[in-house]
């Protein structure tokens, strides 16, 4: 499969406004989109997240983070944003976090980036750039700004993860959504949610680098900390999230078939202390491996039969499309979920548990159906690759009114 597809809108400038630090090991469809603007000549600045949430008083990660912040903020208002790829500029904002909801605050705050932005906007020769945001509190950053057409893709609903003032969230999203040419959602529930407000509001679901993750099926040679790892081997990769992820029903399903070898690629989130954790890393057919570069991660899908995504329900998952879906798709493994929203309309390549025995089950039936072939991946996969899906949904901006 071929991702370069065929662009349709010549490139130009772009502010993106991200939910994502651009550093973080962990990258999401913000830095994916920036990186994929910027290798088609687009100009990207890349604003990184504003502070959604108060940091929590306990976290070493949030205060860590926050310091490192102010010291790189700082350096950006002297030197302007740094250059980490080419076409693509790094901005972290330099303001008082998760506090948007106060008006003083958030006049100042969006004061101070706009500065910054109209600056490096002139230095560049900036004309009327396209914005594209991930959340709402960007507007006044973008005031009295000389910009192009604004999208919204809306790939969370950022309202429900706990810290954010989802009052103040919604209400500066109203705002957004009423403003811009074009919506762009990655579920079902978000684009019924945004459409009554915006009615060029499209529903398109997260993607992936196939080419990337196909490789997968190409590679012979096995990880050194996965030769002493019996088959068949069940996956899970991204961040150990207890907030995301269920491990009360991992911790069910291990115990229920010993006989399968479950391996868990990443870290824990910092400052959880979650009980059913404690027990996984006791039994012997669990493996954590730890963090791995996401240039390794085909090298290790390759030796895995099934992927999964046991997404623990709440507000915020409900809603999600995981990325890993079209990952583990393109690496040749079948998957299984927890019953999310996204299920109900996509179903290759797929089986859904809701509880550990039914979990459990729905991984034998991908064990027996065995790896996806390379033309099942193919088809499997689709239209859902960052080139088919960019180029779509910057033509249909391009023609919004």
């Amino acid at each position: 499969m071929d991702d370069q597809a065929q662009d349709c809108v010549p490139p130009g400038d772009c502010i993106l406004f991200s939910t994502a630090d651009w550093h973080t090991p962990y990258w999401t469809n913000k830095q994916h989109t920036a990186r994929w603007m910027a290798e088609r000549g687009w100009r990207i600045l890349y604003v990184e997240s504003v502070g959604l949430r108060n940091p929590a008083a306990s976290s070493r990660r949030d205060w860590n983070r926050l310091f490192r912040r102010l010291i790189r903020g700082v350096n950006t208002l002297i030197a302007g944003p740094e250059e980490v790829e080419p076409n693509l500029w790094v901005l972290p904002p330099l303001m008082f976090p998760g506090k948007h909801h106060v008006p003083v605050v958030r006049l100042f705050n969006q004061a101070l980036l706009r500065s910054t932005i109209a600056r490096f906007l002139k230095n560049k020769h900036s004309v009327q750039p396209l914005v594209w945001t991930y959340h709402p509190f960007m507007l006044g950053a973008i005031d009295s700004l000389e910009t192009g057409k604004l999208a919204y893709h809306c790939v969370d609903d950022l309202a429900a993860v706990p810290g954010v003032d989802a009052q103040a969230f919604n209400r500066e999203e109203l705002l957004l959504l009423n403003r811009c040419d074009a919506v762009f959602t990655t579920s079902e529930s978000l684009r019924l949610k945004c459409a009554p407000h915006n009615s060029n509001t499209y529903y398109h679901p997260n993607v992936v680098d196939f080419v990337h993750f196909n490789s997968a099926l190409n590679k012979t040679e096995i990880p050194l900390d996965l030769t002493h790892v019996a088959e068949p081997r069940i996956v899970y990769h991204g961040v150990l999230s207890d907030f995301k992820v269920d491990f009360e029903l991992i911790n069910e399903a291990t115990r229920l078939r010993p006989d399968w070898q479950w391996i868990f690629i990443g870290e824990e989130r910092e400052g959880q202390n979650n009980t059913a954790i404690k027990t996984l890393r006791q039994r012997s057919n669990v493996h954590f491996l730890g963090y791995k570069d996401y240039d390794d991660l085909p090298r290790y899908l390759a030796h895995m039969a099934v992927g999964l995504l046991p997404t623990l329900l709440n507000d915020y998952t409900k809603s999600m499309f995981p990325m890993k879906y079209y990952e583990y798709l393109a690496a040749g493994l079948p998957v299984v979920t927890t019953p999310l929203d996204f299920s109900k309309t996509c179903h290759s390549g797929l089986e859904v548990g809701s509880d550990a025995n039914s979990f459990v089950t729905a991984i034998e039936k991908q064990i027996i159906r065995g790896k996806l072939t390379a033309a099942e991946a193919i088809k499997f996969v689709g239209v859902n690759t960052w080139g088919q899906r960019m180029t779509a949904m910057l033509s249909i901006l391009r023609k919004s009114n």
